[in-house]
């Protein structure tokens, strides 16, 4: 499925340490010759189950080797749920990974939300001049007002174990000071998603495979990243910045600058997954957008024409699903059914 670092144990592990209620099983397929199908799934009440999706998973923990039947599969899966049930919802699938299957008796699609990625390809000057004027004289006017206030910028990469804990607290204090914080989402060091953070990154600075940018104005931590590399891809998991500089000063497009020119010149990436939900922001540095979509399966087709039925009686055109329903997966949904592979 390439590698995606957000779907090995690395991951995984520290997100059910952390987020899962103890109503999580593995299920997996075994074809014979080798395992061709695995996945995380917890019951939901009455009789259907659910992906394991967590809002800081960008994806749902669902892999299928290539060349898999994704729809016999998941049929399969139905009929062998501990009692009698009559769907799954799994959340949050990615077409490069997980080609989108045609709708059939059983199986309904939906989309999820739009992600952007930045393919690395080239020169950086050759990118930056592929992209927008307004991006290209807003930057430059930014380094100015920069130089004009003696403020010297500076890119860090940690990339050890041993300073994720000071990363995480950071990480903390810039989110503290902004607008998460008033409404309880900001990482903290001390609550599940900041040892969430802490022990994944951790795990994957370990390897070789764990980065997190900071940005400096003089001695003043302005941005930062929290990525994870695998597959080729590096993931952009977590971005904050101080909201106070932001006033006049845009700290995380200046680290963005700097550190895609680094990813460029250093080549060891094939690309830059950005997963949330696209935004203004991200069209300004790349044109790549794909469908993220979820996937409802139901043990019979006369349960998935009701459900139909029922939806076209409430005026819409699908049913919601019975996907997980986190906090970011419930966003954005595009009340239409697609049944053309991607």
């Amino acid at each position: 499925m390439g590698g995606l670092p957000i779907l090995e144990s690395r991951f995984l592990r520290p997100a059910l340490d952390q987020f899962s209620d103890g109503r999580e099983c593995i299920f997996w397929h075994d074809s014979g010759a080798e395992l061709d199908c695995m996945c995380i799934l917890r019951a939901k009440t009455g009789f259907t189950w659910e992906t394991f999706q967590p809002s800081q998973m960008p994806l749902g923990p669902f892999l299928l080797r290539p060349g898999a039947d994704i729809v016999d599969r998941i049929s399969g899966l139905i009929r062998r749920l501990p009692g009698f049930k009559l769907g799954v919802g799994l959340s949050q699938f990615d077409p490069l990974a997980i080609p989108r299957p045609f709708a059939d008796e059983t199986i309904r699609t939906l989309d999820y939300i739009q992600t952007a990625s930045l393919p690395i390809r080239g020169t950086f000057d050759a990118y930056w001049d592929s992209r927008g004027k307004n991006l290209r004289q807003n930057m430059r006017k930014q380094h100015k007002q920069l130089a004009a206030d003696n403020i010297h910028t500076r890119l860090e990469l940690i990339t050890t174990a041993d300073r994720v804990g000071w990363a995480i607290e950071a990480y903390g204090r810039l989110e503290v000071g902004g607008w998460k914080s008033s409404v309880g989402t900001a990482v903290s060091a001390d609550n599940a998603q900041g040892r969430f953070y802490r022990q994944m990154l951790e795990q994957f600075c370990s390897v070789g495979r764990g980065r997190i940018y900071c940005y400096w104005f003089n001695d003043r931590l302005a941005a930062m990243d929290l990525c994870i590399e695998g597959g080729g891809a590096l993931v952009i998991l977590k971005t904050t910045y101080d909201e106070s500089i932001a006033k006049s000063l845009s700290p995380a497009f200046l680290m963005r600058q700097e550190s895609f020119r680094l990813m460029f010149e250093q080549k060891n990436i094939d690309r830059i997954e950005f997963f949330g939900r696209v935004m203004d922001w991200h069209l300004r540095w790349t044109d790549q957008v794909r469908t993220l979509y979820h996937a409802n399966a139901y043990r019979h087709s006369s349960i998935a024409f009701a459900r139909d039925w029922i939806a076209r009686l409430q005026r819409n055109p699908l049913a919601t699903p019975l996907a997980a329903q986190t906090k970011d997966s419930g966003r954005g949904l595009r009340r239409e059914e697609r049944t053309v592979l991607p």
